[in-house]
């Protein structure tokens, strides 16, 4: 029950005879004067409109913050339904389960179905399910919020996620980490509930299993939620917690058995690789503890960090369930030696939603509206002026990518200046022919390239290799931003 379910009617005015907004009530008691506004005037409907800033950015920019972002999810998705694609060597190793692929994979078909084949109409299709996603992430904030500080909590909490930099960056983009912190999100909304514990239970175990099958690396926010629970003896609640997050690994086993030969094949060869044998920080580096403390000065906006103790002087509980996971997120990600910005995003969303409703409440204690109005603009300012991810998205490049092998005389497409995993793969070529990738002239798949006259198109970066192309006959058709577009 919220505060505002909870408030009591006026003296001599029953809680069936209330009349919303202030309207005027009519025979029927309902209000004829009512703005029509303000039903849409919650932070949970306003949270829906929030979530499409980071789906429609996303569809619109292209490129991608991490080649993950379509090696891990959109590649294996399109080679399920149409039979071919490039894998990454950890679907060859089975490091991945395919429950995310597969679900895109429906998508995508439902797409070919109707027509929706253009991988950037695919794609436009795709931010669909995972707008939603978002969505029921921010829903659950607001929810967090209003439950522990008031309708001035829900407010802060949508706000504050939604207005977030690294919010807006990552939460439409095809990552395990968007789409885990999306679930964990819900799942720490379900989890604090204080009534249904069989359905807040089962629902927050089952979206917590979500969100460990979406990437393994969510474990400490999972174990976080539950020794949470368990600290509050809500023993009801932690029992249907088990009951639907063992569902959802009972799940898992069958589809690693069925796609691996063994169940929760995958689990032991993510967990083996990344942390008993140390193969993440062999293969792609090792960092120390102080590698994300950039990222968190600059990243999360400042007044997170006094708002979080107000949150402990004045809440209850004084640490919520997002908190509990983004600390144990934190102390696992400082352990780990392997590493990546993108690690950390998870544990700003969780941290700036615990810390959002401590905000509510010092605004709720302010009496003055010019300190309230003031604080709020700072904060908010504050929020949206923090630093984005630094990162060339390289959008153009996959923009160029789509619009160059869409005409149907297309037969070979040769990318210069970028690696295979930083290029879009089968999804943005959108159709089964070969294509290369090189960085200068003497590299063996631009020679290649040049002699194989099914090679008709070139998408170059800033003009590289120009001469070389013109001379082996290409001649430029297009530009879309710093890349250069020719055929032969």
């Amino acid at each position: 029950m919220t505060d505002a379910d909870a408030a009591p009617s006026p003296p001599g005015q029953s809680g069936s005879e209330r009349v919303p907004d202030g309207g005027t009530p009519d025979a029927a008691g309902g209000a004829l004067d009512a703005p029509r506004w303000r039903p849409w005037a919650t932070p949970e409907r306003w949270a829906l409109v929030l979530a499409l800033v980071p789906a429609v950015s996303a569809v619109a920019v292209l490129g991608r913050l991490h080649p993950d972002e379509v090696y891990q999810f959109l590649e294996p998705a399109f080679a399920r339904v149409h039979g071919y694609g490039v894998l990454a060597w950890e679907w060859k190793s089975g490091l991945r389960n395919w429950a995310v692929p597969l679900l895109l994979g429906v998508v995508l078909r439902v797409g070919g179905w109707v027509g929706l084949t253009d991988p950037w109409v695919a794609r436009g299709l795709l931010a669909v399910p995972l707008w939603a996603l978002q969505a029921w992430g921010l829903v659950s904030a607001a929810r967090l919020g209003r439950r522990r500080a008031g309708v001035l909590g829900g407010w802060a909490s949508i706000l504050a996620v939604g207005c977030l930099p690294v919010f807006v960056v990552f939460a439409g983009r095809t990552l395990g980490e968007s789409l885990s912190v999306a679930l964990l999100l819900v799942a720490a909304e379900a989890l604090s509930r204080e009534e249904r514990d069989r359905e807040s239970g089962l629902l927050g175990g089952a979206v917590l299993g979500a969100a460990f099958v979406v990437r393994y690396g969510s474990l400490p926010a999972l174990v976080a939620a539950l020794a949470w629970v368990a600290a509050r003896r809500r023993w009801n609640l932690l029992g249907w917690a088990a009951v639907g997050l063992g569902v959802v690994v009972l799940g898992l086993g069958a589809l690693d058995w069925v796609s691996w030969g063994t169940p929760w094949h995958s689990v032991r060869a993510w967990f083996s690789f990344n942390v008993g044998s140390g193969g993440a920080a062999q293969t792609f580096g090792a960092e120390p503890p102080g590698f994300y403390w950039p990222y968190l000065w600059t990243q999360v906006p400042l007044w997170v960090w006094p708002a979080l103790g107000l949150g402990v002087a004045w809440l209850r509980p004084r640490v919520g369930v997002a908190g509990a996971m983004a600390a144990l997120m934190l102390g696992a990600l400082l352990w780990t030696t392997h590493k990546e910005e993108r690690f950390l995003y998870p544990f700003q969303v969780l941290l700036v939603a615990e810390a959002a409703p401590g905000l509510a409440a010092l605004l709720e204690r302010m009496r003055a509206t010019w300190q309230r109005v003031g604080l709020a603009v700072v904060v908010l300012l504050g929020t949206v002026l923090s630093a984005r991810p630094d990162r060339d998205l390289r959008g153009d490049q996959f923009r160029a990518i789509v619009k160059t092998t869409r005409p149907p005389e297309v037969t070979g497409l040769l990318i210069v200046n970028e690696g295979i995993w930083g290029a879009g793969g089968f999804f943005y070529v959108g159709k089964h022919i070969p294509w290369l990738t090189c960085d200068f002239p003497r590299d063996p798949a631009f020679q290649l390239a040049m002699r194989d006259g099914r090679f008709n198109r070139v998408v170059t970066f800033e003009g590289r290799a120009l001469p070389e192309l013109q001379s082996a006959g290409f001649k430029v058709i297009g530009q879309e931003g710093r890349e250069t577009i020719l055929a032969r």
